[in-house]
């Protein structure tokens, strides 16, 4: 079962091009491994997304006996070894989510050592029974993964993990390698000092996702900003976060009344329940997971397509690991962060209740959060900032700000010019809110006080709010031209202030958003028009053997590998097995399959397989004209016909007239771009007013009325040419706003 260990991480290709499908490694991944192979303990940073798991999975089958992969999140567990199953790679979990039989189960496999990887939870390292068994097994290595749980100063922490340390005491000679996301440097020491690493390696990759487009907009109409989102991925799978499981349950159950395929997931719920949940997502049962940011998702689930928080987490790094199991396939998705300042108000008296040092931390990394909400600046460019990382691009073309969905100030240079005087005259380093009460002239008593009422730059922005100055302070120093004192928030000029001061350089600064409803891009697609169809058929085909096997679709292949097997169209099962994320035990269980569905599709199209020209990226995104919906009613009359329900089926539901329904539907139409009006209108119907509308040519609903003699009412000349007018007919029809 063994293999012998290789000399380096370079060796490890064939085995990864066998089970896993890759012929080359992510960057950092190589350097990992060689420090599992070695037996050199290790502290790993990559993003989510990022290849960790392979770090220590792919030396796990290469080396000889058991090897242990620590982590906190039970539902991530069984994820994982579904995967590696599917792989052929012999893997196993221990946990509370199985039954007594289960884990009888994998205890004998223990025995039997038939296993090369075992997940477990940090709570189980306490069993001594446990430990026992583990010592009688001689493990390979030990694999900390979501290491931050082990720091007071990260985001999670789990006081089981600091329990950890016994590790080393128990197994002084096996290597242990701890994995994470997110880790600031302070929190890396953190890791180190807990698990007693020896001399460890310290490998940190870079923390921007750049298939991620970020966006963060103040809640103004909150069920119309999450609905507007849902319609940008309608049938994707995305999460959404809440912060309280009453919000989480609330929400729910408003996106099910109007038809949208949701569950929620928190701690609130029995095992049974959650599992539950967690399957029927994983298996694309529903398309929406609501959950708590407290509770966590664990999923190893890399289609989603979307994550939106519905508030405020409570990090900047609970942000990034939330919005970051967006994408982890690699393909275009979206984070969405929709605030208000009650998130921040009911933060702080969630954190009330923590001991007087974790309470300062905690506190500190909400203002962090919430300067980063605040302020109108590149995204990606702030989060790898944050982690202590540069970020050389002027322009991420992947967040609100980059793709110019925000209102520059007007006179850029002059606004900044006025600000960075103040901070200089001020003499001392002060806080942006109190730089805010100077420049408006605020009749703070701090300010006569100081005598900073007698400053030149008292009051010079007087006209403007002290909440948008505060905002755009926060913009000059993510852009550096401000930096602020880790002690007291207070802020000096930068060397490239001064340039601005002299007039030398311009910053970019906008004004903050407050309402929604501005121009948005459309999410991009995942494939060109050309081969959507395909990808369509076989996302259908991978849902049908999914359930078949018993295991979540992602496990069968990704949305990544689906995208090359549309775009290259293999035709063989050789040349199905070239493309990427296909091994050797998936070909042959999947290949023939697969196989056969894509050459059938391209006989009925006389279309070629085995495509050998380099693969076509997907088409940028373009701009999204129509204007949010206004009330919930009509959002729901949209879910509803999404689903094709009747007019009077819908009308039973809502409580609506008529004459409101088919205005919704018209609207519906519109933005959806439907072609054909069934079933609300039959196909008989439909090409009468075509006809009288060829012959009629006029853009006005009475003369086409009266040229049917009544074969048709105007509701149905209305629905019928929104159709038409979607498929390109030149009827002259203008939207279903002037259409009467």
């Amino acid at each position: 079962m063994t293999e012998p260990a290789p000399v380096n991480a370079a060796s490890l290709l064939p085995l990864i091009r066998k089970y896993w499908g890759h012929d080359t490694l992510r960057p950092l991944q190589a350097e990992a491994m060689a420090c599992v192979l070695a037996g050199r303990d290790s502290v790993v940073v990559l993003p989510t997304g990022g290849g960790k798991s392979l770090c220590f999975q792919a030396p796990a089958v290469a080396m000889p006996g058991l090897s242990i992969v620590v982590t906190p999140l039970l539902s991530l567990m069984k994820d994982q070894t579904d995967a590696l199953r599917a792989c052929g790679i012999a893997a196993g979990c221990l946990s509370s989510m199985q039954s007594s039989q289960e884990r009888s189960a994998v205890e004998r496999q223990l025995t039997e050592q038939k296993l090369k990887l075992l997940y477990v939870a940090p709570e189980r390292l306490a069993s001594p029974r446990f430990t026992d068994l583990l010592r009688s097994l001689k493990p390979s290595f030990f694999a900390i993964d979501e290491a931050h749980c082990i720091s007071s100063w990260g985001h999670e922490f789990r006081p089981d993990y600091r329990k950890l340390t016994v590790l080393r005491q128990m197994f002084p000679e096996v290597g242990i390698h701890a994995f994470t996301a997110t880790a600031t440097p302070r929190v890396r020491t953190d890791i180190t000092d807990h698990l007693a690493l020896r001399s460890p390696a310290v490998h940190v990759g870079s923390f921007d996702r750049p298939n991620l487009t970020y966006r963060v907009e103040r809640k103004s109409r909150k069920w119309e900003q999450i609905c507007s989102v849902i319609e940008r991925h309608k049938g994707e799978s995305g999460i959404i976060y809440c912060i309280s499981r009453r919000n989480v349950d609330d929400l729910c159950s408003s996106l099910r009344e109007v038809g949208y395929r949701a569950l929620p997931y928190h701690a609130g719920l029995d095992d049974a329940d959650r599992k539950r949940h967690q399957e029927a997502f994983t298996r694309e049962d529903v398309d929406i997971i609501v959950a708590t940011v407290a509770f966590g998702m664990g999923i190893d689930k890399s289609n989603v397509r979307y994550v939106l928080h519905a508030a405020a987490p409570k990090s900047i790094e609970n942000y990034q690991q939330e919005a970051g199991r967006a994408g982890r396939d690699g393909l275009p998705a979206e984070c969405v962060l929709l605030w208000g300042p009650g998130d921040f108000v009911l933060w702080r008296r969630i954190l009330g209740g923590l001991d007087p040092q974790p309470q300062k931390a905690a506190l500190r990394k909400l203002s962090q959060l919430s300067k980063f909400c605040e302020a109108d600046v590149c995204r990606h460019r702030a989060l790898v900032a944050y982690f202590g990382q540069a970020y050389d691009s002027p322009n991420c073309r992947a967040c609100d700000r980059c793709l110019g969905e925000a209102e520059p100030v007007a006179d850029p240079l002059t606004v900044a010019q006025k600000i960075l005087s103040c901070v200089v005259r001020l003499g001392e380093p002060q806080t942006a809110d109190y730089i805010g009460h100077v420049l408006t002239g605020s009749d703070d008593e701090r300010i006569p006080r100081q005598g900073h009422d007698q400053l030149s730059t008292f009051g010079v922005l007087r006209e403007c709010a002290r909440q948008d100055i505060c905002n755009w302070i926060e913009q000059l120093r993510q852009q550096e031209f401000l930096v602020s004192s880790p002690e007291s928030d207070g802020l000096t000029v930068t060397a490239q202030g001064w340039e601005v001061l002299r007039g030398q350089t311009t910053p970019f600064i906008v004004n903050p958003r407050r309402a929604t409803g501005r121009r948005v891009t459309k999410a991009q697609p995942l494939v060109t028009k050309e081969n959507q169809e395909l990808f369509d058929e076989l996302r259908a085909l991978r849902r049908r053997l999914a359930d078949e096997g018993n295991v979540p679709a992602f496990v069968v292949f990704s949305d990544a590998v689906l995208v090359t097997m549309a775009q290259r169209r293999p035709g063989s099962l050789r040349t199905f097995l070239q493309i990427g994320g296909v091994g050797e035990k998936k070909c042959g269980e999947y290949g023939p399959t697969f196989v056969r569905a894509i050459v059938a599709w391209c006989q009925e199209r006389n279309l070629a397989t085995d495509v050998t020209a380099a693969v076509t990226e997907p088409p940028k995104a373009a701009a999204l004209p129509p204007e949010p919906l206004t009330n919930a009613a009509e959002l729901a009359a949209h879910a509803m016909f999404s689903r094709g329900m009747p007019i009077v089926d819908v009308g039973n539901k809502l409580h609506r007239a008529r004459s409101t329904l088919v205005r919704y539907l018209v609207s519906y139409l519109e933005r959806s771009g439907q072609v054909s009006p069934e079933p609300w209108l039959d196909s008989e119907t439909f090409s009468l007013i075509r006809d009288a509308a060829n012959r009629v040519g006029l853009d006005r609903l009475r003369p086409i009325f009266d040229d049917l003699e009544g074969k048709a009412d105007y509701d149905a000349i209305r629905i019928g040419l929104t159709c038409l007018n979607n498929a390109g007919v030149k009827t002259g029809v203008p939207s279903q706003r002037s259409v009467r």
